[in-house]
């Protein structure tokens, strides 16, 4: 008999969540608070210009494909992926820039231009990225975090020592060249920790970056949560917007429903796909799992200020994925992690899907996506937001070498009280914990519940953790878990063989 399943949040792991599970039969609504649904994955349109508000990096398209596949169908049925080449361009200080292209063999050359025999080292450093990834896709992310036996494998066994070093110290000891060192240590900023207190068995992110390049799907990240929407309808998911949950109903400690703009729904099943911190909120206290305090002592990942911005030109010198490492990159760190604070001389990115996407922009016209990472639960204000765009499009200026400030037609910014208020993330964080050696696999906040029966969460703040393709995983984990309680479908029979599908 089937069970009614209703899951909070339409993020990239609620999505996921809704397909398997009514792949494997069971009724599935989902519910968002926002007009559109996509959670940080949403979309800006305005005055022809397309804007993705949140992710903007396609990694991992193994990952995208895997998800798919599990369904009988490919990526390409649902948006078209192209690789970019180049994956992206690093500006640093006195106009100096490396652009990182769509091969190993040409990143190599480039490495090799800044300093002598690296490019010998940066192939045995990605040798083991490489390797890095293959068992981590195939022994870990794949696994709901229930037990640490999870992590025990004779391939993991042998790279226990990688666990107690740090990205920093393995690219230091390999690289000289501050530069390299910095585009080397850039990738595992997606996983929200400083590269000095994360694992070196997460080189798997170089893997990620020089080994299977950067993608963009035709017409933006959103096409992804179209694509995904589209199948989950196909099977039966239904999606409802404008939709507020303002608590998770729970009688004698069984989750029986939610209530949805101030209306009772029923549930046999409730999965929560929003942050998962708002998620306890919505439990009396007796039911949450997890303390103010605990909250307070986890290593979040950044917040950011976002600018969306429409020229009224084509930009020089710049391409479709833009770094700008012009200053310390460590000061910046400190002020994230160390001492939480405005910083003075911010690090900051810049994407311009126009230049490769032409139907992102009017013609002639480009948009610019502009991201600046900061500590969460920093003061927010309009007043701070244009202190930073002026200090930010300053050095974009002199170090594209031209002038756009009065080519802007119009400017929208996001930061932290519009993560607060639109995603109810905590702090305003922007993608989630952080995968400190401390928050990694059983150590972060559980799929399932251990006080309410039949409540369930998935997304960014547990396993396997931040990032697009992790929570598509997060998505599948759940519905594995789900699954081997109910047993709906014969075909599974635990989390593991989920993975078979």
């Amino acid at each position: 008999m089937s069970k009614n399943v209703v899951i909070i949040g339409s993020g990239f792991s609620s999505l996921s969540t809704s397909c398997y599970l009514a792949k494997l039969g069971y009724t599935v609504t989902v519910y968002e608070k926002n007009t559109t649904i996509g959670g940080r994955a949403r979309q800006l349109k305005k005055q022809g210009f397309t804007f993705d508000i949140g992710p903007s990096w396609y990694w991992m398209p193994d990952v995208f494909e895997k998800f798919f596949n599990d369904f009988n169908a490919t990526a390409s049925d649902a948006y078209t992926i192209e690789k970019l080449n180049p994956a992206y361009k690093v500006f640093f200080k006195n106009k100096e820039s490396i652009t990182i292209e769509d091969t190993l063999e040409k990143i190599c050359s480039a490495f090799e231009k800044e300093e002598k025999g690296s490019s010998k080292k940066l192939k045995k450093f990605i040798k083991i990225a490489k390797d890095n990834y293959d068992i981590a896709i195939k022994d870990i992310v794949y696994r709901p975090g229930v037990s640490p036996l999870e992590l025990v494998t004779p391939t993991t066994i042998k790279k226990l020592s990688q666990f107690f070093s740090t990205i920093s110290k393995e690219v230091k000891k390999e690289f000289s060249n501050k530069k390299l060192i910095q585009i080397l240590e850039f990738p595992v900023l997606f996983l929200g920790a400083k590269p000095s207190n994360t694992p070196a068995f997460y080189s798997f992110m170089n893997y990620a970056d020089f080994g299977l390049g950067t993608w963009h799907p035709k017409g933006g990240m959103y096409q992804v949560i179209l694509g995904i929407k589209k199948l989950a309808q196909s099977i039966g998911v239904q999606f409802f917007t404008n939709s507020t949950v303002d608590k998770i109903i729970v009688e004698n400690g069984i989750a029986t429903g939610i209530s949805v703009n101030s209306s009772y729904i029923n549930a046999d099943i409730v999965v929560c796909g929003a942050d998962y911190h708002h998620g306890e909120t919505l439990l009396n206290k007796e039911y949450r799992q997890y303390s103010e305090k605990y909250w307070q002592q986890k290593t979040f990942a950044p917040s950011s200020l976002l600018f969306y911005v429409g020229f009224n030109k084509k930009l020089k010198n710049i391409h479709h994925h833009n770094l700008f490492f012009d200053t310390d990159f460590d000061i910046h760190a400190k002020d994230i992690y160390d001492h939480p604070r405005w910083p003075d001389d911010p690090l900051f990115y810049a994407n311009f899907t126009s230049v490769t996407d032409p139907d992102t922009a009017p013609e002639g016209k480009e948009n610019g996506f502009f991201l600046i990472p900061l500590a969460p639960g920093l003061e927010d204000t309009e007043e701070l937001r244009e202190i930073y765009f002026e200090k930010i499009i300053t050095r974009f200026e002199k170090l594209t070498e031209q002038t756009v400030k009065n080519s802007i037609i119009f400017k929208e910014s996001f930061c932290v009280k519009d993560f607060k208020d639109q995603y109810n993330s905590y702090k305003g964080n922007a993608y989630g914990m952080a995968n400190t050696l401390l928050q990694t696999a059983f150590l972060r906040p559980k799929l399932k519940s251990k006080k309410v029966k039949n409540l369930f969460f998935t997304g960014q703040l547990t396993v396997p953790g931040p990032g697009v393709p992790p929570s598509l995983i997060s998505g599948k984990l759940v519905a594995g878990l789900i699954e081997n309680q109910y047993n709906i479908s014969r075909e599974i029979k635990s989390p593991i063989e989920l993975n078979k599908l």
